[in-house]
């Protein structure tokens, strides 16, 4: 008997809780959060949200790359090989997708467009409809 797997691509990936949410969701400073979970994407997506808000693009810049390994770290532990969807919907993912936006505004900032394509592109290889939760669109 042959097993094909799904036709229609790889199984979505679905992140495990992500342990520094309780804490940023209670108001604790997420610099803390992250020194406290170093492996969290969603303190450093946090964190350079806000240094972007701020002005301070090469601080978020390098926030947003932080998180953005650190979530493609997680996603590979949970299954992901490098392509297929993982949901905007699905709440732990988030930390990761924010990560990518906030890489790719960053990237775009700085005239790195090549890289800010790339981003853009992975969100929406990964959720069609994260860019436009995130503000991208």
């Amino acid at each position: 008997m042959t097993t094909h797997g799904n036709l229609l691509g790889p199984e979505p990936t679905l992140l495990p809780e992500d342990p520094a949410a309780a804490e940023i969701d209670a108001g604790q400073e997420p610099a803390e959060v992250a020194a406290a979970h170093p492996t969290s994407s969603l303190a450093w997506a946090v964190l350079a949200e806000r240094a972007l808000q701020d002005g301070v693009t090469i601080t978020g810049y390098a926030y947003a790359r932080t998180g953005y390994h650190r979530g493609l770290d997680m996603l590979r532990r949970n299954g992901w090989k490098g392509f297929g969807p993982v949901p905007f919907s699905h709440v732990p993912n988030q930390g990761f997708l924010r990560a990518l936006a906030a890489l790719q505004r960053a990237a775009a900032a700085i005239g790195e467009t090549d890289e800010a394509e790339r981003c853009r592109t992975f969100l929406a290889d990964s959720d069609p409809a994260a860019a436009a939760a995130l503000g991208l669109d």
